[in-house]
């Protein structure tokens, strides 16, 4: 009689590189002479190289030189609109000359004019002109991308949207999560009817979206030239009712205590934050809430009022930082710069910006038991850099140092790795 199989464990080991683990009480969680153990799909183990267990060095396969490489984990983009079609650039012309975000928006412009072109664009051209914009954040090391609706403010456009980025999950080598972002803006033919609107996302397209399996999270636009306090409750009754966890945009332009709602309904992240106070910071220190940041909205509407960044350290609030890309505030290809901003403008140290697209990126995507870190057990997306020290990521900005890219344990590119010629 033929005993039972016994499963036998190969794996990918990546050796000679030093290792930002983000986990530890050492900085960025640096391993030296570190080594990394795949397999299948999963971290099999982590740390110094010496310390390698026996039994996963004879069962190695693959074994993968660095090359003197820095591995972090795999970044993470949690607050993008990269699907829509058009441009805005015209209007950004008129703010050059004078013309505020908030004026363009009340005289038909801004959101409404994004929400014009994105309906009038089918699927494939959809497809078609969002594709870059995603490659553009792929070669930068990012393995995971969250991306709204919200230019549709239709039924038809919201879930083609959604529909989009589902697309775009299978199409590239990145794991893409959705965002429901109905309430988002008023459109025209609500005029004036903003209750009738959001009967209309709540008891309409969100339960649709969320049928369809279209929508991870729920997000509202909780500001003055959006949504209420009163209405964006409502759409987090209905998530809640539909099971959906919620996000909000809240504090951008004006202190409306949208994070302190959005903490009440244990909202995975309130973004922007601008004008946040400390009650709505205590709010989400409680409700363990993440503040995403976006500093390229804020230089590209040449903001001055910036994120209580010290406030959130006191209370213990993790930041996440995020490029935001939108075709009105933050036409932003690069995740890699959104680290430099950070630090310039909100005073984020390097590890704690190169923590915002790791470690608290995937907190405000729900997704910290699996991403986010090098553990063992967590999923196996991490990327190699040509760098000396981790701070590089953050202190230059139009330089891309990604040598390799690894997601779910594949190799997904690996560029020919110089010698080094840092001193």
């Amino acid at each position: 009689m033929g005993g039972a199989k016994v499963a036998v464990s190969f794996y990918d080991l990546y050796t000679n590189a030093t290792l930002a683990a983000m986990t530890g009480s050492t900085p960025y969680g640096r391993i030296e002479h570190g080594a990394l153990a795949v397999e299948g799909d999963r971290i099999a183990w982590v740390g110094p190289e010496a310390d390698l267990p026996p039994e996963i060095d004879r069962a190695v396969q693959q074994r993968r030189d660095a090359g003197g490489a820095w591995i972090t984990p795999g970044l993470i983009d949690c607050h993008t609109h990269l699907v829509h079609g058009g441009s805005r650039a015209r209007e950004f012309e008129r703010r050059l000359q004078g013309v505020t975000y908030e004026e363009i928006a009340r005289k038909g412009g801004g959101i409404i004019s994004t929400v014009a072109a994105t309906r009038e664009a089918d699927e494939a051209s959809l497809l078609r002109q969002s594709a870059p914009r995603l490659q553009s954040l792929l070669a930068e090391g990012i393995t995971t991308v969250e991306i709204k609706s919200g230019y549709g403010l239709d039924m038809e456009t919201e879930l083609r949207m959604l529909r989009v980025a589902r697309k775009l999950g299978e199409q590239f080598p990145v794991r893409v999560r959705t965002t429901f972002l109905g309430a988002h803006a008023l459109p025209a033919e609500y005029k004036d009817r903003p209750d009738d609107y959001i009967d209309f996302v709540c008891r309409e397209v969100m339960p649709r979206a969320a049928a369809e399996g279209l929508a991870d999270f729920v997000d509202v636009f909780c500001e003055r030239i959006a949504f209420s306090p009163a209405q964006t409750e409502r759409v987090f009754q209905a998530a809640q009712q539909l099971g959906l966890p919620v996000k909000v945009h809240a504090e951008q332009l004006s202190d409306m205590n949208g994070a302190a709602l959005a903490s009440r309904y244990n909202a995975l992240s309130a973004d922007h934050l601008e004008h946040l106070s400390e009650d709505g910071v205590r709010a989400m220190a409680e409700s363990g809430t993440t503040a995403v940041l976006l500093p390229g909205a804020f230089y590209f509407l040449k903001d001055d009022q910036k994120p209580p960044v010290d406030l959130l350290r006191k209370h213990g609030v993790p930041m996440a930082v995020s490029t935001d890309m939108n075709p009105g505030s933050s036409p932003a290809g690069s995740l890699l710069l959104m680290l430099n901003m950070a630090c310039i403008f909100f005073s984020l140290t390097p590890e704690e910006a190169l923590s915002g697209v790791t470690r608290n990126a995937a907190r405000a995507l729900g997704l910290s038991d699996r991403l986010g870190t090098l553990e063992a057990g967590k999923i196996a997306d991490f990327v190699l850099w040509d760098i000396a020290e981790p701070a590089e990521l953050a202190y230059r900005f139009g330089f891309n140092p990604c040598v390799g890219l690894i997601k779910n344990g594949e190799l997904i590119h690996r560029e020919v790795l110089k010698p080094k010629l840092h001193p």
